[in-house]
Order: C-alpha cells, then sequence, then structure tokens
C-alpha cells in the first residue's frame, strides 16, 4: 500500500503532521459518515492523509466470517482470536486493512505507522493470524479515510477535528463503543458540552 500523492498546502499549527495520533470528529464536522469517530492516522505527509476508523464495528462480519469467505483455513479456535472488524472508512470499503502491532512485519505489505503499528493490506498476514503466526494485537478494518493535499488540515483549522496521543487501548481495545468518549477525556473534554458550534477544546 502507499500514501497518496500531491502536495499539504498548509499544517495544523500545533504538532505538523498527525501520522500515529489519533483524529476525533467534532460535531461541527458536517459529514454524517464521520460523526463521532476515531480515526487512527496512518499517512499524513505532503502526499496527503490517510487513516483508519477505529470505533464503527462492521455489521454482520466476524474475523471467522471473513476466513471463511477468502478460503483460509483456520486450525486455532476462532475465540482465541480477537480482531475486530471495522468499517475503516467511505474508501475502497470492499479492501481490508490490518493495524497491528509490530510484531508482525512484511517488507512487501507492512507500512511501519510509527515504532509501534503498522499498516498491512495483504491477505498473508490473516493467513498468519489463522496460522497462530500473526501480531500480538490486531483489527481489521474495510476500508479507509483519506483527504486530498490541504483538506484535513482546513477540516482541522475549521474546527472538524481534534487530535490526541494514540494508546493500546484506544488502538486495540475490544471495548469498541467506548473509544470516542476515552479520547475526548485524554483531552480533558466534555462530550456533553459540545455543539456543531463548538470551536476547538
Amino acid at each position: 500500500m502507499s500514501p497518496m500523492s500531491s502536495d499539504l498546502s498548509c499544517q495544523p499549527e500545533e504538532t505538523g503532521f498527525l501520522e500515529g495520533k489519533m483524529l476525533i470528529a467534532m460535531p461541527s464536522i458536517g459529514d454524517v459518515r464521520f460523526a463521532r469517530t476515531l480515526i487512527y492516522m496512518c499517512v499524513h505527509n505532503p502526499d496527503g492523509a490517510m487513516g483508519i476508523v477505529v470505533n464503527k464495528p462492521a455489521p454482520d462480519i466476524t474475523f471467522a466470517d471473513l476466513l471463511d469467505r477468502l478460503s483460509i483455513d483456520m486450525p486455532r479456535k476462532v475465540a482465541e482470536i480477537d480482531c475486530p472488524v471495522l468499517v475503516g472508512g467511505p474508501v475502497e470499503t470492499g479492501r481490508g486493512f490490518v493495524l497491528h502491532t509490530q510484531d508482525y512485519f512484511s517488507e512487501e505489505s507492512t507500512l511501519p505507522v510509527d515504532e509501534d503499528v503498522g499498516l498491512t493490506a495483504s491477505v498473508d498476514i490473516l493467513r498468519a493470524m489463522a496460522g497462530g503466526h500473526g501480531p500480538r494485537h490486531a483489527l481489521l478494518a474495510l476500508g479507509y479515510a483519506g483527504w486530498a493535499p490541504g483538506q484535513l488540515d482546513a477540516e482541522i483549522q475549521s474546527n472538524g477535528w481534534l487530535h490526541c496521543d494514540t494508546d493500546s487501548d484506544l488502538l486495540f481495545g475490544l471495548d469498541i463503543e467506548t473509544k470516542y468518549q476515552k479520547a475526548l477525556a485524554k483531552l480533558g473534554v466534555d462530550i456533553s458540552l459540545l455543539s456543531a458550534d463548538a470551536g476547538h477544546a
């Protein structure tokens, strides 16, 4: 998988590029596809931005279902693999992306995001997981979120997004429904006080 290409015209004021950070959608985002979403940023560079939504479960599909559809044998018990299947974003929803700890790494197909987390978009990682040779922690996302050059930065400046540091619970925690609130809590933000007109906290 490769980052998108073009040129970013501006950067977020506080920290510059957001690779490895969590992006938190504000009510003012104005796009129902991203309402109350938490996005792990995989790419944010002069070529564009790309991330994976980590708090939206995919309906009616499990990891075992996916392996079955791909005709991947799974000698281990299904219950031994805690790998949620999520809606990763509105782009390429038929394509799977695995966010995982870097105890699994493929030179051909893994994009290292930071020292702890990688993104792999090949079926080989699913075979490794099914066979007991996969990463310690992983989630599988169908699709991703992508931004054209300058688009994400403009949305941040328009108070569409906040961002916070990533931790293992926000990324790989299995209590998916509470991730959004936990991310806001890291910033000291009370969700009940947020409105579509609110500015940066």
